[in-house]
């Protein structure tokens, strides 16, 4: 199998380099006729979101396709491979923008062979490879990105599906989260990246907020750009306009900048702060951030995942293999490599499946994973539905460690607009149709 070695975490970018060259020169020319299910994954083996992101997806997808292919995993994955063919792997960087994923995306299909591609992290990746993928007939699986204008891009999906939420789902949310729990908040600020997942993430919560708190004030809204690292200027706008919240969907190291950057600045003194994308800098705050800080796993992901079969094999597996605690890229990469390998093995009960197999089994397909039942019930069954948890980030001084608190969750269908209804235009009318408990 082709793939990267293990990767810490924070590795260098040089190191990424270097296992990427690793993944990328293994004899690609022969793998196409091996006999072998091929699975291109793309994830950030470089840059600020290699960290927190990219590499710990990385890890996640070798841990999982080794116990594949040696038939170790728990029911109903435990046929070795993909239907008890082995799977291989070709792993290659996310970095360089959507021009360059495009041109990626077209040799991992043209070349290198691929029966599947799993990946991206960048919402501006999507939405540039997803009309690629329906182009070139190839099944793709989105597993991280957050933008809700995917399947606008692609309005008759057949070969693109998405196994983790959009920024949707994580904004309503929040904005329950906040209605319940913090019923004297009046004012609210905002910093996010300016690009498609942050403009999204903004949206929905705002128009969230405006139908469950209608007496909410916007004071500050902050723009900078993706991959900034310095954001004196934001955070003192944002002091000056002194709300009683702060909401970022910032992520990766842009978020642990800001917050450290912030909380130096005393930004966080006397007012809550909500990051949607918080799960992944749970072990690496140590305290340099105020305990109440309210954090989110976009989904029941990371420290909000349930206990079940698949977590008990999945999060001490990965902690043993890894030397810490997997958070939710790397629940999202497993989520799709099981998704796919339940859908390839409804498609054809031996043997490998076609291409035209695959999606046409993968559509409105139900199965379970480390976070527990995923329901490809939305964009015709190309995206999934699942519900989403926010809590309290707590710093344990004396035992050096963090944890959730104060957790609340929220259904799918509380969350979710009906097939083919906007979200903007489902919020504002007042989430018809919404089941929560």
């Amino acid at each position: 199998m082709n793939r990267i070695p293990s990767l810490p975490r924070r590795m260098s970018a040089v190191g990424a380099a270097v296992a990427l060259a690793c993944a990328t020169l293994a004899p690609a020319a022969q793998a196409a006729e091996n006999g072998k299910f091929r699975i291109g994954i793309v994830t950030f083996l470089s840059g600020a979101a290699a960290g927190p992101f990219g590499v710990p997806a990385a890890n996640a997808a070798k841990l999982t396709v080794d116990t594949l292919n040696a038939g170790k995993l728990p029911a109903p994955y435990n046929k070795k491979g993909i239907n008890g063919i082995e799977i291989e792997t070709v792993i290659i960087d996310e970095a360089g923008g959507a021009t360059k994923q495009t041109e990626e995306f077209r040799n991992l299909v043209q070349r290198q062979k691929v029966d599947a591609v799993i990946g991206y992290i960048s919402s501006g990746d999507c939405l540039a490879i997803a009309p690629a993928a329906e182009e070139m007939k190839v099944p793709t699986v989105f597993f991280d990105c957050g933008t809700s204008k995917v399947f606008d891009t692609v309005k008759d999906p057949k070969y693109l599906f998405r196994t983790g939420l959009d920024a949707v789902v994580d904004n309503i949310a929040a904005a329950r989260y906040i209605a319940e729990t913090r019923p004297q908040i009046k004012s609210v600020g905002s910093i996010q990246q300016n690009y498609a997942f942050g403009q999204d993430s903004w949206s929905d919560f705002s128009l969230a907020m405006k139908q469950l708190k209608p007496e909410t004030k916007v004071v500050s809204e902050q723009w900078p750009k993706l991959g900034q690292g310095q954001y004196g200027a934001e955070i003192s706008a944002l002091s000056v306009a002194a709300p009683d919240l702060v909401h970022s969907s910032f992520w990766g190291g842009d978020m642990e900048a800001m917050m450290l950057q912030g909380a130096a600045r005393g930004l966080f003194e006397k007012r809550d702060v909500l990051l949607t994308c918080g799960d992944t800098a749970l072990e690496h705050f140590k305290g340099q951030v105020p305990n109440g800080v309210i954090i989110g796993g976009r989904g029941p992901y990371g420290a909000f995942a349930p206990k079940n079969t698949l977590n008990d094999w999945f999060r001490p597996a990965y902690t043993a293999q890894y030397k810490e605690s997997p958070t939710y890229p790397a629940y999202k990469m497993v989520q799709a490599i099981l998704g796919l390998k339940a859908a390839a093995e409804k498609a054809a009960k031996s043997g490998q499946p076609s291409a035209e197999q695959i999606v046409q089994a993968f559509a409105g397909l139900k199965f379970e994973a480390p976070s527990g039942t995923v329901d490809m019930s939305r964009s015709k069954g190309h995206q999934a539905v699942q519900g989403v948890s926010y809590g309290e980030y707590q710093f344990d001084a004396k035992t050096g460690k963090a944890s959730v608190t104060k957790v609340k969750s929220y259904a799918g269908e509380c969350l979710m607009p009906p097939d083919g209804v906007a979200p903007a235009d489902w919020i504002k009318a007042g989430f018809p149709g919404a089941k929560c408990n």
